[in-house]
């Protein structure tokens, strides 16, 4: 089996960010429940040199919008960073998933030739698109999905494994 630089992207962020949806759904139900304003989740995080919840959505968004400029070559729309509840970030999620689905698996194309220029940690890079993929898109967007879960949990929210893996595909032999 061969797996094409879309199957290991867009497929995977737009899982993803149904996953931070989710959590939405659940951190509702649950700041209803205990009475828990739900701007003081939205501006929660774990330590005070880390980006609050609202943070993570947006920065996974980035990721994912930068993955499709990148992989691509389509520009982007770029959204403000100005969500506040727990509805703006459901809107910027579904947007971004929009974006996601949009894109054809014919417009990213497996080469070796082809590399990403990309600014990360002060330095500027130069990366094959299979190495940008792998070592830097799917790791700091799932740095910022993870976050946002471990925000929500120690804030209260009783999620766990099962609820960061999602709903699986079974396949029947």
């Amino acid at each position: 089996m061969v797996f094409s630089l879309y199957d290991v992207s867009i497929p995977v962020m737009i899982r993803g960010l149904g996953i931070m949806s989710q959590y939405f759904e659940q951190a509702s139900a649950f700041a209803a429940e205990n009475n828990i304003n739900p701007t003081v989740l939205v501006e929660a995080r774990l330590a005070p040199d880390m980006l609050p919840l609202a943070g993570q959505v947006q920065r996974a968004s980035d990721n994912a919008k930068g993955a499709i400029e990148r992989l691509t070559g389509r520009e982007m729309p770029s959204f403000p960073d100005n969500e506040t509840t727990f509805a703006d970030l459901q809107d910027r999620i579904k947007k971004t998933i929009s974006l996601l689905e949009a894109v054809k698996p014919d417009e990213i194309k497996d080469s070796e030739d082809l590399h990403v220029e990309m600014r990360f940690g002060g330095v500027d890079n130069v990366l094959r698109r299979d190495t940008y993929a792998l070592t830097f898109l799917l790791p700091s967007f799932f740095f910022h999905v993870t976050t946002m879960h471990n925000i929500l949990r120690h804030n209260g929210l009783k999620i766990g494994k099962v609820d960061y893996i999602g709903a699986l595909t079974r396949v029947e032999a």
